[in-house]
């Protein structure tokens, strides 16, 4: 289905046009309230995959204008708002979101959360985040290298 091939190029991170097409059409299509939302954090991913930041962000709002508490809008938009020069502070809010509505990848809203507290200066927080989403995900490497980063008082 149409949908389903939205789910795959989000989740195979593809951005080609015929990918986004079977998003419009998914979402042309009748689709339930979960399915609706579902594809539009899908085709969200895949226009900030091609670098459309504000229509990626329209689709993260309008899955949250569904359904609220659905914590991957949340943890998307954060993630995009990583991107995005001076939107720390909106990121850091987004993926609290995420995590307070239980979010299917809590090692990566804990990490994405910590770069955005880096980003605003705030250390203590980075670092508690950071060991959070590699004792969340100890064979992921990227939360371990960061950690290499700081020093704490012996």
């Amino acid at each position: 289905s149409a949908a389903q091939a939205c789910y795959e190029a989000a989740r195979d991170q593809r951005a080609v046009p015929g990918d986004l097409a079977s998003c419009d059409q998914a979402l042309n299509d009748g689709l339930s309230s979960s399915d609706r939302v579902a594809t539009h954090v899908n085709r969200g991913i895949i226009r900030a995959l091609r670098g459309d930041y504000p229509n990626a962000l329209l689709d993260y709002d309008r899955a949250i204008a569904i359904n609220p508490g659905q914590p991957e809008a949340f943890l998307n938009k954060g993630l995009l708002f990583l991107r995005l020069p001076k939107r720390e502070r909106e990121a850091v809010e987004a993926i609290d979101l995420a995590i307070a509505r239980k979010t299917s990848e809590p090692a990566l809203a804990f990490f994405a959360r910590a770069i955005a507290h880096e980003g605003l200066g705030n250390l203590g927080a980075a670092y508690r985040d950071y060991r959070q989403a590699a004792t969340l995900a100890p064979n992921w490497h990227l939360p371990a290298r960061e950690l290499r980063r700081f020093r704490t008082p012996s």
